[in-house]
């Protein structure tokens, strides 16, 4: 399929809402959030033109409706799976509702309802991905370097890792001169600064995804988990999402989490009862299994000519 008429056939998806939806997705579309639900919207729209599904699907702004109003006006009794919403305020209210048919949260948050399911690329994943390749490593101290300024960005993941990792977790002003076999690094700021430590011990040396940025220099063995869609060309519906509107990495995952989102949409529309399923996504090992969506990220360590993926 060309590029041109694969875009004609997104449009018209996106574009042509029918008088009732199959799929009703809400997403920001407009206000703070509108970049971040424009990118979700068009990583589930190339997932679901890919697909080749049939369902008629609606979009609906959440910035410039109640979930309260968007129940009424837009649910029907044809309506099979609701999509969203992406904030937690929404996804809260959302559930208060009780709602009678699938809906797949693009959030999660602390209360639970028997026909909502959610997914959201949560700082706990990435955390528990790195505790399990730290495991792997032996690393039995780690000692985390901070960019000053990224605390906000990174203070839910060094939570979530402390709580996975244990005590003997040590925050420290500058890099150790030395690490023995069972020490490690973790360096938690953006790539710039991570470029201007200097010289990095080349075994045992950890990042998230602050530090990768597309392009640029990954020091040789520093190791990460991420979103494995932007590491190889498995995802033809991204290739073309990122053709038609090139973005930076972050927006990248968030185009990969909406694609994860119709897979995940379909699964939810083909099963019923007991709902569960597994599989290899977008962004991450994806299972949903007694009510609950985990998503494990991959971990990737840089060697001299390549990114190796660590298994």
């Amino acid at each position: 399929m060309s590029y041109k008429k694969y875009w004609l056939l997104l449009c018209l998806a996106a574009c042509m809402s029918p008088a009732y939806a199959d799929v009703l997705v809400i997403l920001p579309e407009s206000g703070t959030m509108a970049r971040a639900g424009q990118s979700i919207k068009r990583g589930f729209l190339s997932a679901y033109t890919a697909s080749g599904s049939k369902e008629k699907i609606i979009f609906v702004d959440s910035a410039k409706n109640s979930i309260d109003s968007i129940f009424k006006k837009e649910v029907t009794n044809k309506t099979r799976l609701i999509v969203g919403p992406l904030a937690r305020p929404e996804v809260e209210n959302l559930i208060q509702l009780s709602p009678k048919i699938p809906v797949l949260a693009l959030n999660d948050v602390n209360t639970q309802s028997a026909n909502v399911w959610q997914y959201s690329l949560a700082k706990q994943d990435d955390a528990v991905a790195l505790n399990q390749l730290l495991k792997k490593d032996g690393v039995k101290k780690l000692f985390v370097l901070r960019q000053t300024g990224t605390e906000s960005a990174t203070e839910l993941f060094l939570v979530a890792l402390m709580a996975e990792f244990g005590s003997d977790i040590a925050m420290v002003n500058q890099l150790p001169k030395k690490l023995s076999r069972k020490e490690g690094v973790l360096l938690l700021g953006d790539h710039q600064w991570m470029e201007q430590l200097g010289a990095l011990p080349e075994k045992n040396i950890y990042a998230t995804p602050l530090s990768i940025e597309q392009g640029q220099f990954i020091p040789l063995g520093l190791s990460f988990c991420d979103v494995p869609a932007l590491y190889n060309g498995q995802w033809a519906d991204l290739i073309e999402a990122y053709k038609e509107q090139p973005e930076n990495m972050a927006f990248q995952r968030l185009l990969a989490f909406g694609g994860d989102a119709w897979s995940m949409g379909q699964h939810l529309l083909e099963q019923a009862g007991q709902v569960q399923f597994s599989f290899v996504g977008r962004t991450g090992a994806i299972e949903l299994k007694d009510h609950k969506i985990s998503r494990q990220p991959y971990c990737y360590r840089q060697q001299k000519n390549s990114i190796e993926i660590l298994k």
